[in-house]
């Protein structure tokens, strides 16, 4: 199986690193200081469950695209999608199958409007990672599961065939067919993680610690609710794992969400939380909470805009 992975940061250079490990036919979608780092160091995966140290792996700039792929793996951040789908577009074929990684779903509606509903599956990354100064991937947890299927929930041949060539990389892959479900769960955790840190700027640990873990629960009860009015309700099993993870004392815990704040830089923000309230506009007589977590998220994007237009003008006044 020919395989594109777009991207080779934490996410794209951990799932598609470990699938060139294991001998499969991988190809990197890079920018150029990417290309050049790759280049120069090759691609180096820490990881609790092993490390990895992959010499030149075979990368390309968008410009040199000039085949179609039998599988593209996106997992872009969302605010990057249209550049992201503009650079990958030549590499989609007649039977090639797009698997984004994205959080949330309104990535699936964009891709399916691009490329037809038939190439695009569901997916999700269970994972956390980062890269570090050096552009070498650190893996921060012992999970690192990657589900993926039909968007219609059929077990089809080409989910068989992604299923057999996964099975070989040093991660869990698990084909699905009830991937919408799960992504809609995954949804609501990030959702729920996400608007309570950035909300209150504080660790899962500092918000029990304050005793406010009550706030994380009924934001929780929130995306819950907007879940189950579009067919997907939370599952006991996976509402346990959120309930747990936002009220542990003492967890270091945070969304990237939040951690993109404090560093000034663009969130997902309306790809997570504002997608999510606009899919409950007919219910939300009983959401408070999460509509004033994006109102702040809202206003923290209008700040960034204001201080680089300010910015902007400083410098062209000074040239």
């Amino acid at each position: 199986m020919k395989i594109l992975v777009v991207g080779a940061g934490a996410l794209g250079g951990y799932f598609g690193g470990r699938l060139l490990q294991a001998g499969q036919d991988v190809t990197f979608l890079v920018r150029p200081a990417r290309a050049r780092q790759l280049a120069a160091g090759g691609l180096a995966i820490h990881s609790p469950q092993g490390d990895a140290h992959l010499p030149s792996p075979p990368a390309l700039l968008a410009a040199q695209v000039r085949s179609s792929y039998d599988l593209v793996i996106v997992g872009c951040k969302a605010y990057d999608l249209e550049a992201t789908i503009a650079a990958f577009a030549p590499a989609v074929g007649p039977e090639t199958a797009i698997l984004p990684l994205l959080n949330g779903l309104r990535h699936l509606d964009r891709l399916t409007e691009r490329f037809g509903y038939q190439r695009v599956l569901g997916g999700l990354g269970v994972i956390s990672a980062a890269l570090d100064a050096r552009g070498e991937v650190l893996h921060l947890s012992r999970d690192h599961q990657l589900a993926f299927g039909e968007l219609d929930g059929v077990r089809s041949a080409r989910v068989d065939a992604i299923a057999a060539a996964f099975a070989s990389a040093r991660f869990d892959s698990q084909p699905s067919d009830r991937i919408l479900q799960a992504m809609w769960e995954k949804w609501v955790h990030i959702a729920t993680l996400a608007s309570a840190t950035s909300l209150m700027r504080a660790s899962v640990g500092d918000i029990v610690q304050a005793g406010a873990q009550d706030v994380a629960l009924e934001l929780l009860n929130e995306c819950s609710r907007i879940a189950a009015h579009n067919g997907f309700p939370p599952g006991a099993e996976a509402l346990g794992r959120t309930r747990a993870a936002v009220t542990a004392p003492g967890s270091t815990l945070s969304a990237s969400l939040l951690k993109d704040i404090e560093r000034g830089a663009p969130t997902e923000g309306d790809h997570i939380l504002g997608d999510f309230l606009r899919r409950g506009r007919w219910s939300t007589a009983d959401t408070v909470l999460l509509p004033l977590a994006y109102a702040q998220l809202r206003s923290y994007e209008a700040r960034r805009a204001r201080d680089a237009a300010e910015a902007a003008a400083q410098q062209r006044l000074a040239a």
